[in-house]
């Protein structure tokens, strides 16, 4: 394996120390960030993180003087702003310089889940109905978008203002959690029919030739028995929620017949309507008639050694290394210009 000069773009906060005495590394918030960054100096690459925040230059600046090999984008935002990622990327475009990752214009239509259902609309992609409630705009219900419904950030990741209350039965509460999202997530809302059913994530790997990794689950059949299956934001990252009701995720097994190949192929078809490269996450949906529905796709997931990104890697024969490993050489292979 070649050694590389690889540089690792994370926001400034999160710039892991370089001893981790006495820290508890699982709620350590830059711990995707440490993971990668001490995987890629057991590989024997030279590595140097860059914390970034809201100045290009210092990207710049890096680059003209350490001359990487490739910039490793662990960024989620640029100046608190998530659809400000696929700028960075597009900025290191410009400069001819290799990334891991998506590119921009998948990141455009992964982040937006309104733009990416209508482009999904066109491959005819099954997805839950929705409308999209942008900030300043009255709430207008489509009269055949039928309750239950669940109100989500159209550009947030991660569960971000997602809970129990998301799910709505009635106008009212519909335009109460419409106005919760506009105001205290600070973005538009979707409003998609709710899918009662498991939760799958599908991994996918590749730019043009695709690897399609195992279909994950969420386990959410401990939480109690009022409460919604659905990935809240204490689901994904409160540890002390996850061990009080059990909550995991592992490979989705008991699936019907056939099903998981399904999911695969819609997860790569999926990954190609979006224009997506690197690697990507989808979240799907199976109902209990056997319906699957795309909730939306992620560009760039959590890689932080034991997500479940990396963990259905493994189980494809992809160890944590190996895995970083191939990311790179996808980001030294893609040709932004020859992308279209």
């Amino acid at each position: 394996m070649k050694r590389l000069r690889v540089l690792v773009l994370m926001h400034e906060d999160l710039i892991p120390p370089d001893r981790i005495d006495g820290v508890d590394l699982a709620t350590a918030a830059w711990k995707t960030e440490h993971d990668v960054v001490t995987a890629l100096r057991e590989m024997g690459h030279d590595v140097h993180p860059l914390g970034v925040r809201n100045n290009l230059e210092v990207i710049k600046n890096a680059i003209e003087q350490w001359k990487p090999d490739i910039a490793f984008n662990l960024l989620e935002e640029f100046d608190g702003v998530v659809l400000y990622d696929q700028n960075v990327v597009s900025y290191l475009e410009l400069l001819r310089v290799p990334y891991t990752g998506s590119n921009p214009r998948g990141l455009m239509l992964g982040r937006d889940k309104g733009l990416s259902k209508k482009v999904l609309s066109y491959h005819r992609v099954p997805f839950p109905e929705f409308v999209v409630c942008p900030i300043g705009q009255a709430v207008k219900r489509p009269k055949h978008l039928s309750f239950p419904l669940i109100v989500k950030s159209v550009s947030e990741e991660a569960s971000l203002g997602i809970s129990q209350a998301s799910i709505v039965t009635d106008d009212d509460k519909l335009r109460e959690r419409v106005a919760f999202i506009h105001t205290h997530v600070g973005s538009g809302a979707i409003v998609e029919r709710y899918i009662e059913g498991r939760e799958l994530y599908v991994g996918v790997l590749g730019n043009r030739q695709l690897q399609v990794l195992p279909v994950w689950e969420l386990d959410l059949h401990n939480l109690p028995d009022e409460a919604r299956r659905i990935a809240t934001e204490k689901v994904k990252w409160s540890t002390k929620y996850q061990i009080k009701y059990g909550i995991t995720s592992g490979v989705a097994n008991n699936l019907p017949e056939g099903m998981a190949e399904k999911i695969r192929h819609l997860a790569k078809r999926v990954y190609r309507a979006l224009g997506l490269s690197g690697y990507a996450r989808m979240d799907l949906r199976l109902d209990p008639e056997g319906k699957v529905y795309v909730l939306e796709a992620n560009p760039n997931p959590q890689i932080g050694s034991g997500e479940d990104f990396p963990e259905s890697a493994k189980l494809a024969g992809l160890p944590y290394q190996a895995l970083l490993q191939r990311i790179i050489n996808l980001g030294l292979r893609w040709q932004p210009d020859k992308a279209a």
